[in-house]
């Protein structure tokens, strides 16, 4: 069975991988280069989604937290468990109560998969620990555990893999068009094949529209930034924004410090950047809760991504963080995903594909 698979963000390479380890015989098509766009400027986590508890999203989370498992357990030298620490401050942060009901659920989603149990620190002893941290209004804070990753390392090493289970994987080719008959069109040559799997992540909706097709599912497309600062921060910490209900991260990486991230509507024509208004917000959230104020001088280096959730909600920050899949003919279209889900939506695929091709063959 011949299967083209659209993409080569994290979730087209996992669709590769797995489709291959089933046998099917996988050409992936990526219009630049593999992991160049969102997969490769993500917030650098393997997590269950903490705050997606709020919105009770709770089969994904626990999705979330097997993978983040299995990567860690799998790819050690690419995947590592991360301390994070969930301060409580008086008027700028949800109450402990909630905080410490969201990380209890979140430890029994994880099972015996759990990294550690959360646990409470009064401010004294946090501080003692972290005085970087401002003191006033402090109420104390939690520790709880997810993981970090390389991720350029660790798409490599996934593209490894599909290359090792014989994917044909091809940078630097755009796909034109497509038919849910099984049509690919590359520069304006057509090629047939028995299943095609759109995965173009923020442009996968593009694509059908481009190609007359229409879609079940619209995409909000939401630009996430980051920054960083030179010096090293002394752990990874997990803030809500002052007057918002909106989180954000300030994490240790690679030698330096990592702030993000944002949540803005962005369209496909417009580049794909850390506005200075987006640079100016992280700082300012930053400076809420570290007792050295930085600048927005102080950044060396910033990087943005746009992230295609499926449109859920008017503010970006509720919609959801589940995917989607929509069959059409031969033609699967993948709405949504998360690095740390992406085996498992492309095992999800894989499955799918090969029900497509039992089907074909009038197997039932």
């Amino acid at each position: 069975m011949r299967v083209a698979v659209v993409g080569g963000g994290v979730n087209g390479l996992c669709i590769a991988w797995q489709c291959a380890l089933n046998g099917q015989e996988v050409t992936l098509f990526e219009r630049d280069r593999l992991l160049g766009e969102t997969s490769g400027h993500s917030t650098k986590l393997l997590h269950g989604g903490l705050r997606y508890l709020e919105h009770a999203q709770f089969r994904l989370v626990r999705e979330a937290l097997l993978e983040r498992s299995w990567w860690l357990e799998h790819v050690p030298e690419h995947a590592r468990a991360l301390e994070l620490w969930l301060p409580v401050y008086r008027g700028l942060s949800r109450p402990r109560w909630m905080l410490g009901v969201g990380l209890t659920l979140y430890d029994a989603l994880a099972g015996a998969r759990r990294i550690g149990r959360h646990r409470w620190l009064a401010a004294t002893d946090f501080l003692a620990l972290h005085p970087d941290l401002k003191a006033e209004g402090l109420a104390g804070a939690f520790r709880f555990y997810d993981g970090q990753m390389d991720e350029a390392a660790l798409g490599g090493w996934i593209a490894a893999q599909a290359r090792a289970a014989s994917a044909n994987l091809h940078e630097q080719r755009p796909v034109d068009a497509l038919t849910v008959d099984g049509q690919v069109t590359v520069a304006g040559q057509g090629e047939a094949y028995d299943a095609v799997v759109n995965a173009a992540g923020p442009w996968a909706e593009d694509l059908l529209l481009r190609s007359g097709i229409a879609p079940r599912y619209q995409l909000d497309l939401v630009r996430g930034s980051h920054i960083l600062f030179a010096e090293p921060v002394s752990a990874g910490y997990f803030f809500q924004v002052p007057g918002e209900s909106r989180v954000f991260f300030v994490l240790p990486y690679q030698g330096r410090t990592l702030v993000g991230t944002t949540e803005v509507r962005q369209g496909l024509a417009e580049p794909i950047a850390c506005s200075e208004a987006e640079a100016a917000y992280l700082v300012k959230a930053y400076n809420a809760y570290m007792r050295e104020p930085k600048r927005v001088e102080d950044i060396v280096a910033s990087f943005a991504a746009v992230r295609p959730l499926i449109r859920s909600a008017s503010d970006p920050g509720r919609a959801s963080r589940e995917y989607a899949l929509e069959r059409q003919g031969r033609l699967l279209t993948v709405y949504g995903g998360k690095w740390t889900t992406a085996r498992a939506l492309g095992q999800r695929v894989a499955r799918a594909v090969a029900q497509m091709g039992k089907e074909s063959h009038g197997v039932h």
